[in-house]
């Protein structure tokens, strides 16, 4: 029996020359491509969706250091796994400790690592889906550098499959394969930014249309939808229809029409679009359209993104569903929009104050007003150095209160 390894795992980039995306963090003269060409790698942590290439960095890492190596996968190792591997650093430092799903880590098998970190016996470098600022301990994320990996886009998914396609080393390349363009468009789309997915995808289709005596495969949409199982309402052709639904969606909340909303979540959903894409558009709204007219919104909606990225399709609809008719009913209020877009002209426009005296840190603020030692809890006093109004609340919702509140300060300070 030939042994199998996944085409994703034959194409993992093995250096810079090969690797695709995350130029914000690794593209010539950034800093995490800096340290790693440097030899200069401390203990640090990659995080974002999977499949964008923060374990191929890893091996990146572990192939241009002299450190001894071990690599641990959190989901399945504890302490038990963890502890020898440590001890054994002790006796020939530094080792180079890879960490997959750092995150499940919990915070005892966290601490053992601490000590290890801060006396150099081993550098850690993990990789995680979940923000580290809020997965990792406090004490473990100050001992580490966090770096940032993105979603890949299209071009950058088209470059990988081309690249698959043609590597007669360790792609298809010596086998002739054609991807019709609506196909080629169709099989980056479902992968949903994720290199891993989308060169699974690839070889799946691949195995099931390749004629092994005439070394040709040849893929078009219809083949490619029976294949992948593909929801029968996938956007097809071309990324227009994502774009037009997500729009009408948005604007249905915004609209406060919740029949509107729903429908479009749930065509969406139905099509096979990104949960992750879905639930930060969501929170934008809350905090664009909402605002605080209905604080509230902002919090439901960040409380269905969390659970939406827990749970997944298809389940994740609910609590999506739930976020969106409640925005959609809500109140409405740009005005912190307003508010911010406000600052940004005038921080265009010249208007860089200089923090006033009396507001500077300790041993410069002198003459400053604690207000909680004043009747109403405030005090008359400048914290910009000549007076500008950003903020001006609406009488929606919840905001008509504040609007009285802020109403009743300007008085005061006339």
């Amino acid at each position: 029996m030939r042994e199998y390894i996944p085409l994703s795992l034959r194409m993992m980039p093995r250096n810079f020359d090969e690797f695709v995306g995350q130029r914000h963090i690794l593209g010539e003269g950034k800093p995490l491509r800096t340290l790693i060409e440097r030899d200069a790698v401390s203990s640090m942590v990659f995080y974002g969706p999977p499949g964008v290439g923060k374990s191929a960095v890893a091996n990146i890492i572990a192939s241009k250091t002299g450190y001894p190596s071990e690599r641990l996968n959190a989901a399945i190792a504890g302490i038990k796994e963890l502890k020898p591997i440590v001890l054994r650093a002790v006796d020939s430092p530094p080792l180079m400790l890879f960490i997959d799903e750092v995150h499940r880590f919990n915070r005892l098998q966290q601490d053992v690592l601490l000590p290890y970190m801060e006396d150099g016996t081993i550098i850690v470098i993990g990789t995680t889906t979940e923000n580290p600022f809020f997965e990792l301990n406090r004490a473990l994320i100050s001992r580490l550098k966090v770096f940032e990996f993105k979603s890949l886009s299209v071009d950058e998914l088209r470059t990988i499959l081309k690249m698959a396609v043609s590597d007669r080393e360790r792609g298809l390349g010596n086998y002739v394969v054609t991807l019709e363009k609506e196909a080629e468009d169709l099989l980056i789309l479902f992968s949903g930014g994720d290199a891993r997915g989308l060169l699974n995808a690839l070889e799946m289709v691949f195995h099931a249309t390749v004629d092994e005596v005439s070394k040709e495969a040849k893929v078009d949409v219809k083949t490619l939808k029976e294949v992948l199982q593909m929801p029968p309402l996938w956007y097809d052709k071309d990324r227009e229809k994502h774009y037009q639904f997500i729009s009408a969606f948005i604007k249905s909340m915004r609209g406060s029409d919740p029949d509107a909303t729903i429908y479009w979540l749930v065509r969406m959903a139905e099509s096979g679009e990104d949960v992750r894409f879905i639930a930060r558009r969501i929170a934008i709204c809350a905090a664009e359209d909402v605002g605080l007219a209905d604080p509230i919104a902002l919090v439901l909606a960040s409380a269905a993104m969390q659970s939406a990225d827990v749970i997944g399709w298809p389940e994740a609809i609910l609590p999506l569903g739930e976020a969106a008719i409640y925005i959609a009913t809500a109140p409405k209020s740009n005005s912190v929009y307003k508010a911010v877009n406000a600052v940004k002209d005038d921080i265009k426009g010249g208007k860089l104050f200089e923090v006033p005296l009396h507001l500077r840190g300790p041993g410069m603020g002198k003459g400053y007003l604690y207000p909680h030692d004043y009747v109403g809890h405030w005090v008359k006093q400048r914290y910009l150095p000549e007076s500008r109004r950003y903020y001006e609340p609406t009488i929606m919702g919840y905001e008509k209160r504040l609007r009285r509140r802020i109403d009743e300060l300007r008085r005061k300070e006339r």
